[in-house]
């Protein structure tokens, strides 16, 4: 008999390896003698098969077979974007650019005649 696949949804709080991110779950559980909620947070290693996901992404991860030893999990879906994060990593980027272009106009005033 085959039941359903399990599904969680998560935050991505690791995308360093290959193909492989780590999510955080947080559920609420009851504490059995006092009755007060708790939240327990559960890391799970996901397989993302672009590597599209990015830190602070909240995702739909689905059960699937064991993929390695830590892996039992597949990114389903990208629910949404962090967007103070993309600000971020925008800027970043931005400023890369920058810098590049700044080196490329540096070394081209430079390379002028030699005496």
């Amino acid at each position: 008999m085959t039941g359903r696949r399990k599904i969680r949804e998560g935050v991505v709080v690791s995308n360093k390896m290959d193909k492989t991110v780590v999510v955080v779950v947080e559920r609420l559980v009851r504490h059995a003698q006092y009755r007060k909620y708790q939240r327990e947070r559960d890391r799970y290693k996901a397989h993302d098969e672009q590597n599209k996901c990015q830190l602070g992404d909240r995702v739909r991860l689905i059960e699937t077979r064991p993929l390695s030893r830590d892996k039992r999990w597949a990114v389903q879906a990208i629910l949404s974007r962090s967007e103070a994060l993309a600000d971020v990593i925008a800027t970043a980027e931005a400023e890369k650019a920058a810098a590049a272009a700044k080196a490329e106009a540096d070394a081209a005033t430079e390379g002028g005649p030699t005496t």
